[in-house]
């Protein structure tokens, strides 16, 4: 698991999938709002000319020399909910992101966000 202390360090190494197959580089880290632990992360994929930036849950994920290893394969995490390079994750496509990838979604007791980025 990332820390949170630890996030800035990891920003543009690559991130690969459980057979080594880089799958685009760390872009920025969503934590859990009410943990304040690191919970998903942004990978930059495509062409330099159309990238966009792809959602990856970081449970399990491993740290490396140069690389994060998250536990979905490459082609999962590249059909995942996408934001453009410039782009934040609205508030109401917070739950499309969890259920993709068969999370539970629970936003905060007001309605808060359960992502933050950092």
């Amino acid at each position: 698991m990332i820390r949170a202390a630890d996030v800035r360090e990891w920003r543009e190494q690559d991130v690969v999938d459980p057979k080594g197959h880089k799958i685009g580089s760390l872009e920025a880290v969503y934590v859990d709002t009410t943990t304040d632990e690191p919970a998903m992360a942004t990978v930059r994929t495509g062409l330099p000319t159309r990238q966009r930036l792809v959602f990856v849950p970081l449970d399990e994920a491993v740290l490396g020399p140069g690389y994060v290893k998250v536990t979905h394969t490459k082609a999962t995490v590249r059909k995942a909910p996408s934001i453009g390079t410039d782009d934040v994750l609205p508030a109401e496509q917070e739950e499309t992101v969890f259920r993709y990838y068969g999370l539970a979604y629970k936003p905060g007791s007001h309605g808060e966000r359960q992502l933050a980025r950092r």
